[in-house]
């Protein structure tokens, strides 16, 4: 679906032109789990025109999808998305405004994502937002608490948010690099726990990501993911997991069963084998 209204590339503020990104075109389907997802509709609504949506956060386990349901808000609500992965080492430059060089080597302002969905009143998802620092947090308070601006120390500029701006950060549910600080805690609610799905619920989840594949065999993946023998081999998988179990089972063109225990052995259980 695309946007209802233009996207805006680029603004002028005080002489400077800030260059915008574009939208991320994700195609996501939220399959299952209908009551997580009418909370996070809810919490993003206007119950009337003077109210203002809330700023929610997904919590759960890493594939549980996460991000895959707050990339479905953008279908929902027709607005554009823009995703920022977090990570420990992001400075509040780089979630605001950037100096680059562009051509004849000279400096353009470089909006983020963040700054192109304030702009263009578009929906934010910050991934994983629980691995920021402080410092990076603290450059979100004035779009957080009623403010509704965001303030480059770079370009020198504060940039006002459309009405239709939202935020949603995504957190796995375990130890983050860094805490997040109370002043910004507060201000990130309503707090959604997103559970792992039901063994039908996986099953149509899969069928959705890989609909060329028969349904026998993704059925022989969870019926195998959830045996004892599967359970000992796999431990706890997410629901990427077995969407790549199911792909790879898929293309080994084995005996299903020796398939689907190869693809278990090379997709699941070799697991951090790569940060030995």
């Amino acid at each position: 679906m695309e946007p209802s209204r233009p996207i805006i590339r680029s603004i002028t503020l005080e002489g400077r032109t800030i260059h915008l990104r574009e939208p991320d075109h994700i195609t996501s389907r939220w399959v299952g789990q209908q009551e997580v997802y009418r909370f996070l509709i809810s919490a993003l609504l206007k119950s009337c025109p003077e109210d203002h949506p809330m700023f929610p956060v997904l919590v759960g386990n890493p594939g549980v999808g996460k991000t895959t349901l707050a990339s479905a808000m953008a279908e929902e609500l027709n607005l554009p998305v823009y995703l920022i992965n977090c990570t420990s080492d992001m400075r509040p430059e780089d979630l605001i405004v950037t100096l680059v060089l562009g051509e004849n080597r000279q400096g353009i302002y470089q909006g983020s994502a963040l700054v192109s969905a304030v702009v263009n009143g578009g929906i934010c998802i910050l991934d994983e937002a629980n691995r920021m620092n402080e410092r990076t947090w603290a450059s979100l308070a004035p779009l957080l608490d009623g403010r509704d601006y965001v303030e480059s120390v770079i370009a020198g500029v504060k940039i006002h948010a459309d009405p239709e701006f939202r935020l949603i950060a995504t957190m796995n549910d375990d130890s983050s690099t860094f805490g997040i600080p109370g002043y910004i805690e507060s201000r990130l609610k309503p707090v959604l726990p997103v559970n792992p799905p039901t063994s039908e619920e996986l099953i149509q989840i899969i069928q959705v990501n890989v609909p060329y594949i028969p349904e026998e065999l993704i059925r022989a993946v969870t019926d195998y993911l959830s045996s004892p023998e599967g359970k000992m081999k796999a431990g706890i998988f997410s629901i990427r997991d077995a969407i790549y179990v199911t792909r790879y089972a898929y293309r080994l063109k084995l005996p299903m069963e020796k398939a689907i225990q190869k693809a278990v052995e090379y997709v699941i259980s070799s697991t951090g084998i790569l940060n030995v």
